[in-house]
């Protein structure tokens, strides 16, 4: 059976990440963007990620830049702004896709295992999936959807 630990990322710096290397962990996946009225949810995944890194917790944020182009081209650029305005310490990628002909394999595969209302499709920026333990997809959550509104969901997955 396929988990979210069957596939590979890509870093910032361009290099691999199996993320076999989550193995065991409960992921929260997340894909931003640095120029949306709802950036401010930087916040709280970090204050969440301060909160339970510690008993196991990952948050893995995906630069995503197909709604309204509300990331920057440069991935430092994406990735300075994360790190001064909102002290983000938990792990970004490389941009990416996560709808339409070149769509990230992995979101192909959370899509499939959470659709959305209406749609499997991504519908704007924040859409945040959550993994149990063993790389299972068990909850997505909208976008609107603070941080701080899904911990009990988190919580049960520690």
């Amino acid at each position: 059976m396929t988990t979210v630990y069957d596939f590979t990322v890509k870093k910032t710096n361009g290099s691999e990440q199996p993320l076999k290397a989550f193995e065991g962990k409960p992921l929260l996946i997340v894909n931003t963007a640095s120029k949306c009225g709802l950036t401010d949810q930087f916040k709280e995944l970090q204050e969440i990620y301060d909160k339970y890194n510690d008993q196991g917790l990952e948050i893995l944020g995906f630069p995503c830049g197909q709604f309204n182009n509300q990331e920057f081209d440069n991935i430092e650029e994406t990735t300075e702004f994360c790190q001064l305005n909102y002290g983000a310490t938990f792990s970004m990628y490389g941009k990416i896709d996560v709808n339409g002909e070149n769509e990230d394999p992995l979101y192909r595969y959370m899509k499939l295992e959470k659709g959305g209302v209406l749609s499997k499709d991504i519908k704007w920026n924040f859409t945040k999936f959550l993994t149990d333990r063993n790389g299972n997809v068990v909850e997505r959550f909208a976008p609107t959807k603070k941080p701080s509104k899904i911990e009990k969901d988190i919580m049960k997955q520690l």
